[in-house]
């Protein structure tokens, strides 16, 4: 810009020798924000000179958002210049809070060097705030038109000269000083800068992770994502400058952590935040899961929002038993009527860590909250997944209208083939925040609250535009989200018919833990000749459908008469209800396809049970009702027989002849199953209960 011959000579000559001495970077930052850390640790990778201006001060240059502002940069970046005495440096200017160092001070001293000009500015696609500017502005062969104020560099005398001019307000735009700057023939600089497009994308190559723009096939030295681009700079940032390569995964995952081992009484105390909006499958088990986090209760209290009269009788046991075990307890019910954006926004929150969870999250790492807190971050989720599915808590990238869109490195992330710490444009379901952050960055009461957007999603949106990052953590196996679109809430326990959409939930929670030992380490007994014994059913599996029938309650009579089944006659009736009347018979039979069909086929070879069985139902023996079976056959090529209470404890007596063998089983395991032929061989029958009552459930199955 300015004609300065010799000075040009002497510090072309300096430059060739690219001394980062030369060098001095100036920003402005008057908050220490995420963006801000991130921009000082990648200029201390690369050990670039930084000094920062505005420190402590109000910030009243406005925002992308806003109206025109940047002008309080300016005055400092004015300031900053007069105390500069020397000829030869180079001060490098640009914004800090969206803005990552690519490379380091020799290359882009050689950039510069090459550009052999005095001032060079950033450059745009867009022209802003004044567009009736545009035919000002020169053309250009290739690259961006317009000028870009979020980044510079040139000579101190030079910047000097150029901002002596400046008289403007904090408020008023820098963009336009600089563009009446650049357009004015006399004083126009070449623009060679990089600005942050959509066309940037990762480059890995030799343990080293840079920004590679496609348009132009350049390396840039620093990489601004400013306005609409910073969830891109976002997504770049977690891997420039190196913190996270093929090599060595992520390098910066153990810094800055806080560690909780060896504290008791210190442990930080933590609101824990459930949230409990629609109906949702095993409630109960979430309370059990939330009583077994390993951190102690008295440094705990819970926030509850129980939208949903059909759990309260959930929420009212397990506080009934556990809630002195907490510093305190809140509880907001149905019947105060308060709307779930209202709810979410806590306010006079006196504690170190406020952790919210959707009532819908499996929490199955009982050191979550330990794990979260020692990450040492504002705002940290951990990931949650479905099984089976690529579905998540969170979104690598978001769609030009702010929905969900798919990064390049989500797929990866959720299959854990890139294991580390994210930032991402959106969580959901659960995650944990400083206390500090939401009584500073995000007080604002209404942080849930849009026209037209869903809460999570404005949550979201208003803590990006704060500036707080959102890291999602997949450096653990945390859990899952439960499916709720199709739970009903028609039966006493609804659990049961989640076979289908939450079968990982369903098995957990209804399958014995030593089923898996049947086939893999042959835990099968055989009491009696091809009369096969295994574990299949849980306790609570067993009292859940008890209770089911019982809460049905309508019992056949046990006559021979029996208009449920085909043909209307049975020779040998039991008091019984069948699967179908209580409407379960499509779960009861994928329970016998999956884990009942696997011991089958390998204990009757031969025989492959994918045909609907011809009946099942949960009998029910009285002494003073039906105490006892008469010798029979069963219709069916073989029945599955699965005790439902404990003999000793629930009844007296009881069990199963076979009479061909005479050999008897006459202490069935609650929860076992005994599978035996039908028809031929094993006539059978049920022996005598003596006291109390017996449950079972008898399955007929023809392959």
């Amino acid at each position: 810009v300015f004609s300065e011959p010799d000075m040009f000579t002497v510090t072309y000559t300096a430059l060739q020798e690219n001394k980062a001495q030369y060098l001095l970077v100036l920003t402005v930052a008057t908050q220490e924000t995420d963006g801000f850390r991130r921009f000082l640790r990648s200029a201390k990778h690369f050990n670039y000179t930084i000094r920062v201006l505005g420190k402590g001060e109000t910030w009243k240059g406005g925002d992308y958002m806003s109206p025109p502002g940047g002008g309080q940069k300016v005055r400092l970046l004015k300031s900053a210049l007069e105390d500069i005495q020397e000829e030869n440096k180079v001060i490098l200017f640009v914004d800090s809070y969206d803005v990552i160092f690519s490379s380091g001070p020799k290359e882009l001293l050689k950039k510069f060097q090459q550009a052999k000009h005095r001032v060079v500015f950033s450059a745009e696609t867009l022209i802003w705030p004044d567009r009736h500017l545009e035919d000002k502005h020169p053309h250009v062969r290739e690259g961006k038109r317009f000028l870009g104020a979020g980044g510079f560099i040139g000579y101190a005398p030079n910047l000097k000269q150029m901002l002596s001019d400046w008289s403007g307000a904090d408020s008023d735009s820098d963009q336009l000083f600089f563009t009446k700057i650049y357009i004015n023939p006399e004083k126009r600089v070449s623009c060679g800068f990089l600005k942050l497009y959509y066309e940037v994308m990762l480059k890995f190559e030799d343990g080293r992770v840079r920004a590679r723009n496609v348009l132009y096939d350049t390396l840039p030295v620093i990489v601004h994502g400013n306005g609409p681009t910073k969830l891109q700079i976002n997504y770049l940032g977690n891997y420039i400058p190196n913190l996270w390569m093929f090599e060595t995964g992520c390098t910066i995952c153990n810094e800055d952590l806080r560690p909780l081992s060896g504290l008791q009484s210190e442990y930080p105390v933590v609101v824990i935040g459930i949230f409990i909006q629609q109906p949702t499958p095993f409630v109960t088990v979430f309370f059990e899961r939330l009583l077994n986090l390993k951190y102690p209760k008295n440094r705990l209290r819970l926030f509850i929002y129980n939208q949903e009269y059909h759990h309260e009788p959930h929420v009212r046991t397990f506080l009934e038993y556990h809630e002195s075990e907490y510093q305190g307890v809140k509880l907001i019910g149905p019947e105060e009527d308060i709307d779930p954006e209202t709810s979410r926004d806590i306010e006079d929150i006196d504690c170190v860590y406020f952790f919210s969870i959707d009532v819908d999250v499996v929490l199955k790492n009982k050191d979550t909250l330990r794990i979260l807190i020692e990450l040492n971050k504002p705002f940290i989720a951990p990931m949650m997944s479905k099984p089976g599915r690529l579905w998540t808590n969170f979104w690598g990238a978001l769609s030009a209208d702010g929905y969900y869109a798919r990064s390049e490195d989500y797929v990866d992330i959720v299959q854990g083939r890139r294991v580390g710490l994210w930032n991402v444009p959106y969580v959901s379901n659960i995650f944990l925040i400083k206390a500090d952050t939401l009584r500073t960055d995000l007080k604002d009461p209404d942080l849930f609250e849009s026209e037209t957007l869903d809460a999570d999603m404005a949550f979201c949106s208003k803590v990006r535009d704060k500036g707080v990052f959102m890291f999602v953590t997949n450096m653990h196996t945390f859990g899952r989200v439960l499916s709720t679109e199709n739970y009903q809430t028609n039966h006493l326990h609804n659990d049961l018919w989640q076979i289908f959409e939450n079968p990982v939930e369903w098995e957990e929670r209804y399958i014995h833990e030593n089923y898996s030992k049947v086939l893999k380490d042959g835990l099968i007994e055989m009491p009696c000749p091809d009369v096969y014994w295994f574990p299949v059913f849980t306790d609570v599996a067993c009292k859940h459908l008890i209770e089911e029938m019982e809460h049905f309650g309508q019992w056949s009579g046990g006559g021979n008469v029996d208009k449920r089944i085909q043909g209307g006659y049975e020779n040998v009736p039991t008091i019984d209800i069948h699967m179908n009347q209580v409407g379960y018979d499509k779960e009861w039979h994928k329970f016998l396809l999956d884990y009942v069909a696997p011991v089958t086929e390998k204990m009757y070879p031969g025989y492959f049970t994918r045909a609907q069985f011809d009946l099942a139902f949960v009998v029910r023996y009285k002494p003073d009702e039906q105490p006892a079976l008469s010798p029979h056959h069963d219709a069916s090529t073989f029945t599955i027989n699965i005790a439902l209470n404990q003999v000793g404890v629930d009844y007296q007596g009881g069990g199963c002849r076979f009479l061909r063998y005479n050999c008897s089983v006459t202490a069935p395991r609650r929860g076992w199953a005994l599978m035996h032929p039908g028809r031929l061989t094993h006539y059978h029958e049920g022996l005598p209960t003596v006291e109390g009552v017996r449950y079972i459930s008898v399955s007929f199955v023809d392959p």
